[in-house]
C-alpha cells in the first residue's frame, strides 16, 4: 500500500504579512539608499538654492533685523513687497528691461538663423574663413570694444537710449550663430535636396523645411538672449545711465541700493522680483531649452 506523504508545512502554512513595524523600516531603508545615491545631487541643489533661500528671507525682514544675527524673520514683512513699488519706479524699469530684451531677441534671431543656415549647408568660397572670424569675435572680450563703440554711437547722438543695445543685434550674433550652426549640421543633406527637387530656392527651404527642424536651438537661443540681456548691467549703465527714464532693473536696482543703503529687506524684495520673470520663463521653456543645448552638440 502507498503511503501518501504530508505537503511541508511551509507549503500549506499562508505567508505573514509584513508588520506595520517591519514596513516603516523598509520605507526607512529604500529613502536611505536614495538619499546615499544621490547625495551629491543633493548638496549641489542645496548650494545653488541657498542664496535664493536668504535672499527671500532677507526680503521678508524688518529694516532693523536684516542687521542681525538672525536668519529667520521674527514677523513676515509681506508689505516689503508693495513697499518696493511705492520707492521706485519698478514697473517703468521692468518695461525699459523687457523693452530691451524682447527686441534684442528678436534681432539675434532673424540675423542669427540665415547666417548659421548659410554657413551650414550653402556651398560657397571661403565659408570656413567666415565662420573662423565668427569664431573669433566670441574671443575678444566687451571692454576692448567699449571705447571705440561708445564714440560710435554718440557722434550718432544715440547716447542715452536703449538703440545701442539693440540695433546690433540685428547684424548677428557670433555665439548664437555658432550654437544655430551646429543645430543645422544635424539635419540631413536629404531633406535640402528633396526640397530643391520639388523647386524650392534657398529662402523656401530655410523658411519651409529648416525652420520647423530647429525650433529647440532657437528656443534656446531666444532663452540665452533673453536672459542676458534682462539681466545685463554693464550695457545698459554705459548707455543709458545718464537717463533715469531708461534705466533698466539691473541699473535702477543698483542705484536704489546705492540710494538706500540700510534697507536690504527692500533691496532683497525688489532682487525676488526683478528676477522672476526669468525663472518663469526657463521653467515654461525647459524642456525644448534643455532639447535644444542636447543636440546642438551632436556634430561638428
Amino acid at each position: 500500500m502507498t503511503v501518501l506523504s504530508s505537503p511541508p508545512a511551509s507549503a500549506t502554512s499562508p505567508v505573514r504579512p509584513p508588520s506595520r513595524r517591519e514596513r516603516r523600516l523598509a520605507r526607512r531603508h529604500r529613502f536611505l539608499t536614495v538619499v546615499a545615491e544621490r547625495s551629491l545631487l543633493i548638496a549641489l541643489v542645496v548650494i545653488v538654492l541657498m542664496p535664493f533661500v536668504m535672499i527671500g528671507l532677507t526680503a521678508l525682514m524688518s529694516n532693523e533685523q536684516t542687521l542681525s544675527p538672525n536668519l529667520w524673520p521674527s514677523t513676515f514683512q509681506w508689505h516689503n513687497f508693495s513697499d518696493v513699488f511705492t520707492r521706485i519706479p519698478l514697473v517703468r524699469y521692468a518695461g525699459n528691461t523687457l523693452l530691451y530684451a524682447a527686441l534684442a531677441t528678436i534681432g539675434t534671431i532673424i540675423s542669427s538663423v540665415p547666417a548659421a543656415y548659410a554657413m551650414a549647408k550653402m556651398r560657397w568660397r571661403g565659408r570656413n574663413l567666415w565662420f573662423l572670424m565668427t569664431v573669433s569675435v566670441m574671443m575678444l572680450p566687451a571692454q576692448v570694444t567699449l571705447v571705440p563703440l561708445y564714440s560710435m554711437w554718440a557722434s550718432m547722438d544715440m547716447v542715452g537710449s536703449l538703440a545701442p543695445l539693440i540695433v546690433p543685434l540685428f547684424f548677428g550674433h557670433a555665439f548664437s550663430i555658432f550654437l544655430l550652426r551646429q543645430f543645422f549640421l544635424t539635419i540631413p543633406q536629404e531633406c535640402l535636396e528633396a526640397a530643391k527637387i520639388d523647386g524650392c530656392g534657398e529662402l523656401r527651404t530655410l523658411f519651409s523645411v529648416v525652420l520647423p527642424l530647429v525650433r529647440p536651438a532657437i528656443a534656446a537661443v531666444a532663452v540665452f538672449q533673453f536672459t542676458f540681456c534682462w539681466n545685463d548691467f554693464m550695457g545698459p549703465l554705459l548707455y543709458v545711465g545718464n537717463d533715469d527714464r531708461n534705466w533698466t532693473l539691473s541699473v535702477g536696482l543698483a542705484q536704489f541700493r546705492s540710494t538706500y543703503q540700510v534697507e536690504w529687506n527692500l533691496t532683497m524684495a525688489a532682487s525676488l522680483v526683478a528676477a522672476l520673470p526669468v525663472v518663469v520663463l526657463f521653467f515654461f521653456a525647459q524642456k525644448t531649452f534643455v532639447r535644444g543645448i542636447a543636440l546642438t552638440g551632436v556634430k561638428g
